[in-house]
C-alpha cells in the first residue's frame, strides 16, 4: 500500500518538476536523515504536530530550496505522509534509472572480486540486459556468488552447495 501511494506522489512530483534529478537527490538526503531513529520517531509520533514535522523537514532542506520541493513537503505534511519520503525517493530513483537505462546491482560473495573480473561481469550483464549496470560488492558468508539487480528483476546465484546438490542428484539418477 505504501509503495502504491509513493508511486502516486512520485508521479505527481515528476509531472510538475523540471529538474527531477535534483529533487530526487534532495529526497535521498532526507531519506538518510529519516533513517536516523530519533528523526523517524519524531516523524511518526502522534505527540508532535503535523506543522512541527513539516517545519522540521523544511528546515532540513534549507531556505534556498526549490519552490516545488517546499510545496511538495507541505502537501506531504498536510496529509500526514512525511514518513513516505524514503519510499517516494526510491520510486523516483527507479524512474531515473529506467529513463537513463543505468541500474545499480549488488554482488554478494565471500571474497572480493578484482576490478577486472567485476568489469567483465558488468559487461556480460550489459550484453544480456541491454542496460548499463554498476555492481557494488558486499561481503557475505555465502560460498559462491549472488548478483541481484532489483529494478530489473534479475537475481543470479552460483553457490558451491547448490552445484554439489545438483551433482549428487545427477549421479543418483544415472545409477
Amino acid at each position: 500500500m505504501e509503495e502504491l501511494i509513493a508511486k502516486r506522489y512520485a508521479t505527481a512530483l515528476s509531472s510538475v518538476s523540471k529538474d527531477v534529478k535534483s529533487i530526487a537527490s534532495v529526497l535521498n538526503v532526507l531519506s538518510e536523515a529519516i533513517s536516523v531513529p530519533e528523526v523517524h520517531e519524531a516523524l511518526t509520533s502522534p505527540i508532535v504536530s503535523a506543522e512541527k514535522k513539516t517545519d522540521m523537514i523544511l528546515s532540513a532542506i534549507g531556505k534556498e530550496a526549490d519552490a516545488t520541493m517546499v510545496n511538495f513537503i507541505k502537501i506531504l505534511g498536510e496529509n500526514k505522509r512525511l514518513d513516505l519520503i524514503p519510499a517516494i525517493a526510491k520510486v523516483l530513483n527507479a524512474d531515473l534509472q529506467k529513463e537513463s537505462n543505468q541500474y545499480e546491482g549488488v554482488l554478494k560473495s565471500s571474497s572480493e572480486l578484482g576490478k577486472e573480473e567485476l568489469a567483465k561481469l558488468e559487461k556480460t550483464l550489459e550484453t544480456y540486459t541491454g542496460s548499463k549496470i554498476e555492481l557494488k560488492q558486499e561481503k557475505t558468508d555465502l560460498e559462491g556468488l549472488r548478483v541481484s539487480v532489483d529494478d530489473l528483476g534479475i537475481e543470479v546465484n552460483f553457490s558451491k552447495q547448490r552445484v554439489k546438490e545438483q551433482l549428487i542428484d545427477f549421479i543418483k539418477k544415472s545409477l
